[in-house]
């Protein structure tokens, strides 16, 4: 069968998904997890095959490193299906309820957004925490992973499907895309798929974009930035740099640019250039830069550079007003952070900064779904319609309303012969 027809048959079988209850839901997840350790040696052995196929290849390392699926991620993986098993129900939560009139009644009612395509990258972890996800929300769900997880995938998602199965589940909830003439066949279902959900480098994005009438929700760079203010406490900032840019640099929220107050650069630069070169990072500035360290040399104009990489852009700024221009300018607005002891001035920045993340003090790998206590997330939106920063299941669900009457009619509030009492219940 084509994707289009698979995805017209999965269309059919929202309803019935939405209409499941919490418990067996959970049970699904307690079943994908169960699996998931039953089956790890499989599993392993798929992933080993499929980073032989990446080296061979001369796939860049920073890919890599996302390739990996150990007991280390395993354990990850499980942590969060736990997690994601103790959140309420996202479906069926009433945010409105109002008497219109005596015996006529609203509320506003969360359900799920139906069926969701997410294409994203080269990480095997990545698919099971999405299928669970929609998963738990109720939600249908189209997978379209990196060619070059292709067999580790494969294995997740059988497994995934298997369990949902069991527990007893609609069919043709779930259906994994496998050829990259697949997403064009997905970019084609508008009216049968509800939301697309690209995770990427920019132009993959922007394909998606501009190649489909499905409303599209993601985020493609990660150009994540750190200001170190005047006020700011060395102790704490170093680590925090460190961190944001060396626990894991290929992800999306790993720092790309530090920017440092005028005041402290000639102090502070020298510091933190020698403890970045001690964890192999390599940092780049402009001319101003140059004349305190030792630095790769870049214009100006080219800050809007994300490295996925031991590296990283630094610009020495006035003051707190420039880092903010500069962020909104060249950022991503994805997560950015201040360095700072001075409450009012942080909270300048978080106002005024127009990211999904503004920190103060924090480390900018923070911004993630498991870290922020949502189970995972199906990627970070940097849009601000629908769901903004880690998506997790408030950001995959949607509402409807559901009026309650007792025959009654528009007509009676056209001619006057009746009022509306908007009273909240």
């Amino acid at each position: 069968m084509s994707v289009k027809s698979d995805v017209s048959l999965m269309k059919q079988a929202s309803p019935k998904l939405a209409a499941t209850s919490n418990e067996l839901r959970n049970k699904v997840l307690e079943k994908i997890a169960d699996n998931l350790l039953k089956e790890k040696d499989k599993i392993f052995a798929a992933n080993e095959q499929d980073l032989k196929y990446a080296k061979d290849n001369d796939v860049a390392p920073q890919v890599q490193k996302r390739l990996l699926f150990n007991e280390h991620k395993l354990e990850d993986v499980i942590s969060g299906i736990k997690q994601l098993m103790t959140l309420d129900d996202p479906i069926g939560k009433v945010s409105l309820a109002r008497e219109l009139d005596e015996g006529l009644t609203l509320y506003r009612v969360s359900c799920p957004i139906g069926v969701i395509g997410v294409v994203f990258e080269a990480r095997p972890d990545a698919l099971v925490q999405i299928a669970t996800l929609c998963l738990k929300s109720g939600n249908c769900a189209i997978l379209k992973g990196g060619k070059e997880t292709a067999n580790t995938n494969k294995v997740l998602f059988d497994i995934v499907k298997e369990s949902a199965k069991e527990a007893g589940l609609p069919e043709g909830i779930l259906l994994q895309a496998t050829a990259h003439s697949d997403i064009d066949e997905l970019l084609d279902c508008y009216g049968l798929v509800d939301l697309l959900i690209p995770r990427g480098s920019n132009a993959f994005v922007q394909y998606i974009m501009n190649n489909t009438k499905i409303p599209v929700m993601g985020h493609a760079d990660g150009i994540c930035h750190i200001y170190v203010d005047e006020d700011f406490n060395e102790d704490l900032a170093i680590p925090v740099i460190v961190d944001a840019k060396t626990q894991y640099t290929a992800a999306c929220n790993s720092v790309e640019t530090i920017l440092i107050n005028r005041k402290i650069a000639k102090e502070f630069l020298p510091k933190l250039a020698k403890t970045l070169a001690e964890n192999n990072v390599k940092l780049f500035g402009n001319k101003e830069v140059l004349e305190i360290i030792d630095a790769q040399k870049m214009e100006d104009d080219a800050y809007a550079k994300e490295y996925l990489d031991l590296c990283a852009s630094v610009k020495i700024v006035e003051n707190v007003d420039e880092a903010i221009e500069h962020i909104n300018k060249f950022g991503s607005h994805h997560t950015d952070c201040i360095i700072t002891d001075n409450d009012e001035t942080a909270n300048k920045f978080m106002q005024m900064v127009d990211s999904a993340g503004v920190y103060q003090n924090a480390s900018t790998r923070f911004a993630d779904g498991f870290r922020y206590g949502f189970g995972a997330e199906v990627g970070i939106s940097t849009s601000k319609i629908h769901a903004r920063g880690p998506v997790g299941l408030e950001g995959l669900v949607t509402y409807k309303y559901k009026l309650f009457g007792h025959g009654h009619v528009v007509a009676d509030y056209a001619n006057g012969s009746k009022t509306f009492k908007h009273r909240d219940l």
